[in-house]
């Protein structure tokens, strides 16, 4: 297994699609560091999983939205050993238009899903030295076909995606990034389908959270070669 032994640091990996990227890292044989701002119970609960299918799984609350936090989490990260991967997973997702929109919610969006990837990358970078590592950011198919909906998610996300290529180059050679780009994966937490969603896939289907686990590790695991791609995971929902 070729993560077996190596650290990888999960942001937002208590729950939800944080989770599943945690589970497929372990179940690789790599050690993970569970990011979680307020999902405590959660992320306690991930951690005796992981540990009780024979795997290391370390915790660490931070909140992303506080760049001081966020600027720090990386050295603590490398108490529990030198990191080997970074995935920036953990984001606010808000249903605001241009017309709803707040400056505290434009903020609050900026500073989870695009200042705290960049101070985290940036002190991955400067940790890792020599050593070569891996960054995978967690993207919208919005990033790369941006709308008038849910406009400052949106518009962090298509920041994130510059930042990915823009990281590219000035990590290489040692550190490939690349992104994700997700479409229909996840349903909501409350249950609630929303109204004609796959209508606009051409998969015509959820994606499996396995797939996106799959994707995950190609990333991690796959040719250090490809860096600043991004592959949308979406069922051909950008094509639409």
């Amino acid at each position: 297994m070729q993560l077996k032994g190596k650290n990888v640091l999960i942001t937002g990996a208590a729950v939800r699609l944080g989770a599943q990227m945690a589970r497929s890292v372990a179940a690789e044989g790599g050690n993970v560091i569970i990011h979680h701002n307020s999902s405590q119970a959660e992320a306690e609960a991930l951690q005796a999983e992981l540990q009780q299918a024979g795997g290391q799984a370390h915790l660490l609350q931070a909140d992303l939205g506080d760049p001081q936090q966020a600027g720090h989490l990386i050295e603590r990260a490398g108490e529990h050993g030198p990191l080997f991967a970074l995935v920036n997973s953990a984001s606010i997702f808000e249903d605001i238009n241009l017309a709803t929109t707040k400056l505290a919610d434009w903020q609050r969006h900026l500073d989870v899903n695009l200042t705290a990837p960049f101070l985290l990358s940036q002190a991955f970078w400067n940790a890792a030295g020599q050593r070569p590592g891996r960054i995978v950011n967690l993207l919208d198919w919005r990033a790369l076909r941006p709308g008038a909906d849910h406009l400052p998610y949106t518009i962090s996300k298509v920041g994130l995606a510059g930042l990915t290529r823009s990281l590219a180059t000035a990590m290489a050679p040692n550190i490939s990034v690349n992104g994700i780009a997700l479409g229909a994966i996840l349903p909501p937490s409350d249950g609630a389908e929303p109204s004609g969603i796959l209508k606009n896939v051409p998969a015509g289907r959820w994606a499996e959270l396995d797939e996106l686990g799959q994707t995950l590790l190609f990333l991690l695991t796959g040719p250090a070669y490809i860096t600043g791609e991004i592959i949308h995971l979406d069922g051909g929902r950008h094509l639409v």
